[in-house]
């Protein structure tokens, strides 16, 4: 249960103010939808979240449990400070095709989003972390959706009230709780 509660809680918190939750607004905003772009941005996560998850995992049975501790540590140290800067979408990335369909299109671009991602990469050190492998997917997929999901149906109207630089400073100080713990060995 800490792996899915502590994968929901980081993913969640990191997702704010996130290049794609304001991918989420856009899309919110341009199909008028939400249905589908929530089941969207659900796929997409879900898939890759599982990879990135599989990724997690092969590095925790394959590298050397000392030398692990250092990585994710200094990692999710890494994404504290990543955190602590606001995303912005580029013009390219603002613009999706509705060629074919909403569910399609927010499936495609949400995947596409999240490679590279501070919220990915937080996946794949929270897999490394964590012996379960369903229970990291899951919660980072429930905290994409608990992050998403309102500003979706809201159409952005929440997310204008929503103190972005504050929620930076606290998913940095959780993403840097987290590795300082880990670095510390805490819990074994």
């Amino acid at each position: 249960m800490e792996a899915f509660f502590v994968s929901a809680a980081a993913v969640a918190i990191g997702e704010i103010g996130d290049k794609t939750q304001l991918l989420a607004f856009i899309l919110a905003a341009r199909f008028r939808r939400p249905a589908p772009v929530i089941a969207g941005i659900f796929i997409a996560t879900l898939f890759n979240h599982a990879l990135a998850g599989m990724v997690g995992g092969w590095v925790r049975t394959h590298v050397d449990s000392n030398l692990l501790r250092w990585i994710l540590g200094l990692s999710f140290l890494a994404i504290a400070a990543w955190a602590l800067k606001a995303d912005e979408l580029d013009e390219s990335e603002s613009r999706p095709s509705s060629r074919h369909g909403v569910f399609l299109v927010t499936v495609m671009a949400f995947f596409l989003a999240e490679i590279g991602d501070k919220t990915q990469l937080a996946t794949v050190a929270l897999a490394a972390r964590f012996d379960s492998l369903f229970a990291v997917v899951a919660g980072t997929t429930l905290g994409m959706l608990l992050a998403d999901a309102p500003v979706v149906l809201a159409g952005g109207k929440a997310s204008l009230r929503i103190p972005f630089k504050a929620v930076r400073y606290v998913s940095a100080a959780l993403f840097a709780a987290i590795g300082a713990a880990v670095l510390a060995g805490f819990p074994r």
